[in-house]
């Protein structure tokens, strides 16, 4: 087996196809927590100075989105091909939400219309609470696996990912983007508009704490068959867990920044352990453990990994690069003067 500084290429392609969705995670996160909000804003100026606090960065945002999908569908096509089949329909929501998000974030102020820009704000604000909604429900899918045949493929119903168990992970997530994107908000807005932010993010952590007491219960429950015995995940859990309460700590100091800091710092945390819960198998299989897809039998070629890792070691800075240009090119809080869409 071919190897890299001592570690196979399977195990690098799936590192690299990990951070680039968990960078997607982090950023992503926040603008569509920002918009899950758009319709608690009541006045017309307030939904401008929060479009404009997202507008230069949404799109660049979700370019990690494609990058990691592509990753995925190069490095693992058999995880790529059962997961997409088994989740066909959570995902073709997905895209559709993407789509009608970005329709309504470019749309909105082509008319003065009142009836235009309410009819796209509530097509902007749905989309953004329904997309990491079904991400949780993805997510919470994967970590409980899935019934899968000796071919690896999905055997089990068409609505069986709408289970208990992925709703209450799909709800936290829903949350925890609204609680990221709230303190984002905090960070980018200032006066009415940033204390109306800071309410936000106090009612939402309330909430928020609530699910991920309940989700984490019951993963321990309901994964205590395959959750492995493994210290280093349990030290993981409680690493996350006080970075939890460091959000609420930070969010009563009114230290807005650290609390944007811990909140990506958690949800970093919260992807390395699904990402580590069952390596190196990627989906597992609750039929039977056989029939689990891992990095090295839902792989593509060891040659297409070793190209594909260059081509990524090229790439993927040049896309960082960028993403660091725009973020600090438009830092700062956003101004009444300041042009937008």
């Amino acid at each position: 087996m071919a190897t890299f500084l001592n570690i196979d290429y399977q195990t690098w392609w799936l590192l690299a196809t990990a951070i680039l969705l968990l960078v997607y995670g982090v950023l992503d996160g926040f603008d569509l927590g920002a918009g899950a909000w758009h319709l608690f804003l009541k006045e017309e100026n307030q939904r401008q100075m929060a479009m404009k606090a997202i507008a230069p960065i949404w799109d660049g945002n979700e370019v990690f989105l494609i990058i990691g999908g592509g990753a995925l569908f190069a490095g693992f096509p058999e995880v790529y091909a059962t997961l997409f089949s088994a989740m066909y329909i959570p995902f073709m929501l997905f895209l559709l939400f993407l789509i009608t998000r970005a329709v309504s974030i470019e749309f909105r102020n082509k008319e003065e219309d009142l009836g235009w820009r309410k009819f796209f704000d509530i097509g902007y604000a749905v989309s953004s609470a329904i997309l990491p909604l079904l991400l949780g429900v993805v997510i919470a899918n994967v970590l409980e696996g899935m019934p899968l045949d000796k071919n690896f493929e999905f055997t089990g119903s068409w609505l069986s990912f709408l289970n208990p168990y992925a709703l209450v992970v799909g709800l936290m997530a829903l949350l925890f983007a609204m609680l990221h994107g709230a303190a984002f908000m905090t960070l980018k807005t200032e006066d009415e508009l940033q204390q109306k932010f800071a309410q936000y993010l106090k009612k939402s952590y309330q909430i928020f704490v609530i699910l991920y007491v309940v989700a984490v219960a019951y993963s321990l429950v309901k994964l205590s068959g395959t959750f492995p015995r493994k210290t280093a995940l349990y030290i993981m859990l409680i690493v996350i867990t006080a970075l939890v309460g460091r959000i609420g700590y930070t969010i009563q100091k009114g230290n807005f920044k650290c609390t944007f800091i811990a909140s990506s710092l958690a949800m970093v945390l919260a992807g390395v352990l699904a990402l580590v819960k069952h390596f190196p198998m990627m989906l597992p299989s609750t039929t039977d453990p056989s029939h689990s897809i891992t990095i090295y039998n839902g792989c593509g070629s060891e040659k297409n990994l070793e190209t594909m890792l260059i081509i990524a070691a090229i790439g993927v800075p040049l896309v960082v690069i960028y993403v660091i240009f725009v973020y600090r090119t438009f830092w700062g809080k956003v101004k009444k003067e300041d042009r937008g869409y």
